[in-house]
């Protein structure tokens, strides 16, 4: 905020932190939203657009400075750049409790009553923690001919003019990006010696395991593999229009593990990027389902397994439902050591339909949608009577709870959970029971 005061400047004292992790105050009746800015700071700011009654705001100078204030590492960061973090510029330690505040508020604006929020669980690395990203390619796609090749068919040259980037803060267009410090080291590394002919890539995303082996997983355009070649150690994988993976070199899949346990996840199966903080998430599930002897658990958009190899050791049957076929692979795959879980490929609205067992508990970790109402119905005739849902943010968390009010079932506790520092995201897992 270098520049000086103008005759259309105003000056605000940041009152909190509101969603977007945009900093919040007041200028006479108007709200005003001001970003890169902390609670308790005064800033001389400028406003960008104005209504009845809000301002959003850019900084001109910052007059008061919060003792959490601190440099931010990327220089990518701050207005018009990358999209990706918003709060480089907190200590981390402030950031944790800024999340806390901003996650409650967000749940009661949401219509939720003094939510049973517990403290939140920080993230043990705050940089760098990022297992794996995704980076869009961006650029002028026109083709630059040259010549043909022996079959008579037109050859192109690479475009120069593509570029890897992250969308933008402010517009959402793509920001060419040099380097992220959210992104694992190792991986960094092999950013800065790539050398990629992005012609005909939708997106690159670049993932290490904890056994260190690295993998980029191309998304194609079209149906056609590209041709490469590459003398760095990493594996090479292809998503093609149809989400189906193929692979171009090395392994087909990454190994990551979670308290000793090994899980195989194919190019195109999900697992969380943070994945030093998937251990705590691992626990705060169990935690809240207290799985017994007894219990049979739904385990529903299982993905490769996690939850289930944690909750089979503890109770009769475990039956996990996914509907990404190379998940379900990796699912097999990764549970076939215990004999009490079922594994089911397809989705979870079909699934829990065909089935004629009854479950005493489900872990819930569904898409950005939620779950559906019939799936909500399902769980009901099914017996469930506990259901633990992780969802990734709080507005979303406050529509499920609604969903699961009608349903039947009560909220009980919400334990949030940092899996993304420097940015204002914060997930959550709740826990319901039958009333």
């Amino acid at each position: 905020m270098p520049e000086s005061p103008t005759h259309d400047s105003f000056q605000v004292e940041i009152e909190a932190m509101g969603a977007g992790g945009v900093g919040v105050g007041r200028h006479g009746r108007r709200t005003v939203y001001l970003p890169f800015t902390i609670p308790g700071e005064t800033v001389i700011a400028r406003a960008l657009e104005t209504a009845d009654t809000f301002i959003r705001a850019e900084g001109i100078t910052l007059v008061d400075s919060s003792a959490d204030r601190v440099a931010p590492r990327c220089p990518h960061f701050g207005i018009g750049r990358c999209g990706k973090c918003q709060w480089q510029h907190i200590d981390y330690p402030a950031q944790v409790l800024i999340k806390q505040d901003v996650f409650t508020e967000e749940l009661e604006r949401g219509g939720l009553k003094n939510p049973p929020v517990r403290p939140i669980i920080a993230s043990p690395k705050a940089w760098g923690y990022n297992h794996h990203m995704i980076f869009t390619v961006g650029g002028d796609r026109t083709p630059i001919p040259n010549g043909v090749d022996e079959d008579g068919e037109p050859v192109f040259l690479p475009n120069p003019s593509l570029f890897l980037g992250f969308p933008s803060l402010d517009d959402g267009g793509l920001i060419p990006i040099t380097e992220c410090q959210i992104l694992h080291p190792d991986l960094l590394d092999l950013y800065e010696q790539l050398d990629l002919d992005l012609t005909g890539l939708r997106r690159v995303k670049m993932q290490i395991g904890s056994d260190g082996a690295t993998m980029l997983i191309l998304t194609a355009l079209e149906s056609t593999a590209p041709q490469v070649e590459t003398e760095l150690r990493v594996s090479v994988n292809l998503i093609l229009p149809d989400n189906e993976p193929m692979n171009l070199i090395g392994e087909s899949h990454t190994r990551f593990k979670v308290h000793g346990h090994e899980f195989r996840v194919t190019a195109g199966s999900f697992f969380r990027a943070n994945v030093d903080q998937v251990p705590a998430l691992v626990d705060t599930v169990l935690n809240l389902l207290e799985p017994h002897h007894e219990d049979a658990v739904l385990d529903l958009y299982a993905g490769v397994g996690v939850f289930s190899a944690f909750i089979a050791p503890h109770v009769d049957l475990v039956s996990m439902v996914e509907s990404y076929p190379p998940a379900v692979t990796d699912a097999d795959k990764n549970l076939e050591r215990f004999g009490n879980v079922d594994v089911f490929e397809g989705g979870v609205d079909s699934v829990l339909n065909a089935l004629d067992e009854q479950y005493t508990a489900a872990v819930i970790d569904p898409p950005a949608q939620g779950i559906s109402p019939d799936a909500l119905s399902a769980l009901t005739e099914l017996g469930v009577e506990r259901a633990v849902l992780i969802v990734d943010d709080a507005r979303a968390l406050a529509k499920e709870v609604k969903k699961f009010e009608r349903a039947g079932y009560a909220l009980r506790a919400i334990q949030p959970i940092d899996l993304a520092p420097q940015t204002w995201y914060v997930d959550a897992v709740a826990l319901f029971t039958r009333t």
